[in-house]
């Protein structure tokens, strides 16, 4: 009897210290760690910004430099949880801010209607982002950089305000979708068939008439398995794990990234396909510059060149990083810094 009576104690005790360790991982204090230097800068915060809160992270040694902010791709997957992991040498000449966009990550509320959550009101979101930040830190115009399916939403936002910007970034550009996407299976197809996956062959295949339509994209969990996305780093986003072990998110907030990252690309996926940027945007008055990674089939590097030429602006660039898939500004970090320095400062 003695025997029972401690064991159900033990695993009420166990069930309690169960349930506060969860309580506790999710509503743990989030943060971003502290850069030295008198005029640096390191702040984590909710700002309203266009009507919604909008998690905003800003980091740079001195709020001197020049100031770039970084439109995340997904659509719904922000880069705040890994990004001072990344653009530690960047912090050193600019200072970079990271936002969680309307519905992503931290900025994905549980209560909030997000049923008219469109590209054109992130677009809208962005530029209005734009004229807070540049109040608040000084500056008569920023270096915009989006990544991704960001570069859907920061092309637009340079194009309607090219007075903002002292020059638009995209890395891992996008370009004609249905396009890119071809390009991404036959990528898979053709390392399939190299490593000898014969199902993996026959599954891609089968795809194929959907993706010419634009019903869907290659699977990203392919792209992933054999190099379309990263080559030297494993793939920062959905790293759920890492996510929950950084100091800006909490187990709350990887909730709400997963909550928020399925609702817009359910949202937003298929715009992306049916519009895509070539359709309709094809001049910018600001400087031009498109990032890729050489091995870059999540938005492919080819098609993404294809539409660079098409482009009048008023100076334009296509770099290429030969060591880097999808994620030039993180696998490449260093020649990244330094390309950003030459470009901007030097």
């Amino acid at each position: 009897m003695d025997f029972k009576k401690k064991t159900i104690k033990y695993i009420s005790f166990l069930i309690m210290t169960i349930l506060a360790l969860l309580v506790i991982a999710l509503l743990f204090p989030t943060w971003t760690s502290k850069i030295k230097g008198d005029n640096s800068i390191s702040t984590l915060e909710k700002v309203k910004i266009n009507g919604t809160n909008h998690e905003i992270m800003i980091r740079g040694s001195n709020q001197n430099n020049p100031v770039v902010i970084v439109v995340h791709g997904g659509p719904g997957s922000p880069e705040t949880p890994y990004a001072a992991k990344y653009q530690n040498l960047l912090e050193s000449n600019f200072t970079v801010v990271n936002y969680d966009q309307r519905a992503s990550g931290k900025s994905y509320h549980f209560f909030e209607d997000y049923s008219n959550l469109s590209t054109d009101l992130l677009v809208d979101d962005l530029l209005k982002l734009t004229d807070y930040i540049s109040q608040r830190l000084g500056k008569d115009k920023v270096i915009l950089m989006a990544h991704s399916s960001g570069t859907y939403i920061g092309m637009q936002a340079a194009k309607k305000s090219p007075e903002k910007y002292e020059a638009y970034v995209g890395i891992g550009q996008m370009s004609d979708t249905i396009e890119s996407e071809k390009d991404s299976l036959n990528y898979c197809i053709i390392q399939a068939e190299k490593a000898g996956n014969i199902e993996d062959v026959d599954y891609l295949k089968g795809l194929t008439k959907n993706i010419e339509k634009g019903d869907i994209v290659t699977p990203r969990d392919y792209v992933m398995k054999y190099g379309g996305a990263t080559r030297s780093i494993d793939n920062p986003d959905g790293d759920m794990i890492g996510t929950l072990f950084s100091n800006e998110y909490n187990l709350l907030d990887v909730i709400r990234y997963n909550f928020g990252m399925g609702y817009s690309q359910e949202k937003l996926v298929k715009h992306l396909l049916e519009k895509p940027l070539p359709d309709f945007l094809t001049s910018l008055e600001v400087p031009l510059y498109f990032v890729m990674g050489k091995y870059d089939f999540m938005t492919s590097s080819y098609t993404a060149k294809k539409y660079f030429d098409t482009i009048t602006a008023k100076e334009k660039h296509f770099i290429t990083f030969n060591k880097s898939a999808h994620y030039p500004q993180f696998e490449e970090k260093q020649k990244f810094n330094e390309w950003m320095s030459d470009t901007f400062i030097h």
